[in-house]
C-alpha cells in the first residue's frame, strides 16, 4: 500500500509540474473541481444530469486549460520539451485527448441521428429526454475511456501503474481543488504563470 501511495503521489506531481503553468489552466482546473465534487454528489440521485455537468462543464473547462492556455514551448522549470513531455505521459495526452474529444463530441451528433441507437435505447420525446441520453451515453464514455486507458497501462507498463492512474483520475477533483483553490485570487492580481522567471514559486 505504501508503494501504491507513492506512486499516486508521484503521478500527481508529475501532472502538476509537466501540465499545470499556466494561473489560467489552474483557474479553469479549480471551476472543473468544483463542479466534478458536484456531479459526484448528483451522480447517485441523477447520473444523467451528473453527467451532462460532469462533460459539459467540468471536462470542456479542464481541457480549455490545457489546450488553449498551458505553454507549449520548452519547459525550463523542468529542462524539457513539450514533445517529451508528451511521450512519457502516463495517462492522455494532448494526441490521445483530441481522440477523446472527439468520441465526446461524436455522442449527441450519433444521437440525433439514431435516438434509440439502433433499438439500445428506450425512445424519448422532447429535449428533455434527449439530453438524457446524452448524459448517460457520455457517462458511458467517461467510465469505458477510464478502463480502456487502465487496461492499456497494465499491458504497457504493469497492473499498479494502471490502478494508480485510475484512482488518480477518479480523485483528481479533490486534489485539484487544494492544488488550485489559491489560482483564481492570483489570476486577479495580474499573474499569469506560477513560474514566470523559469523557477518554482
Amino acid at each position: 500500500m505504501t508503494g501504491f501511495r507513492a506512486q499516486l503521489a508521484e503521478q500527481r506531481w508529475d501532472d502538476h509540474r509537466f501540465y499545470h503553468h499556466s494561473l489560467v489552466n489552474q483557474t479553469l482546473h479549480f471551476v472543473s473541481a468544483c463542479t466534478f465534487m458536484v456531479a459526484y454528489a448528483i451522480l447517485w440521485v441523477d447520473p444523467a444530469v451528473a453527467s451532462l455537468l460532469a462533460w459539459g462543464v467540468a471536462m470542456t473547462s479542464r481541457q480549455a486549460g490545457h489546450f488553449f492556455f498551458e505553454p507549449k514551448g520548452y519547459d525550463h522549470v523542468n529542462e524539457a520539451t513539450h514533445d517529451h513531455k508528451e511521450e512519457i505521459k502516463i495517462g492522455y495526452n494532448l494526441q490521445r485527448k483530441w481522440v477523446l474529444m472527439s468520441l465526446w463530441l461524436a455522442v449527441p451528433l450519433v444521437l440525433l441521428v439514431q435516438p434509440t441507437l439502433w433499438g439500445a435505447l428506450l425512445p424519448v420525446d422532447g429535449v428533455e429526454g434527449y439530453l438524457r441520453h446524452v448524459g448517460i451515453g457520455w457517462l458511458v464514455l467517461g467510465v469505458g475511456a477510464i478502463a480502456f486507458r487502465s487496461v492499456h497501462l497494465f499491458f504497457i507498463r504493469d497492473v499498479e501503474t494502471g490502478l494508480v492512474w485510475a484512482t488518480k483520475i477518479i480523485t483528481d477533483p479533490f486534489s485539484d481543488f487544494r492544488l488550485y483553490k489559491g489560482a483564481p485570487r492570483r489570476l486577479l492580481r495580474g499573474e499569469r504563470m506560477d513560474y514566470p522567471d523559469g523557477t518554482p514559486a
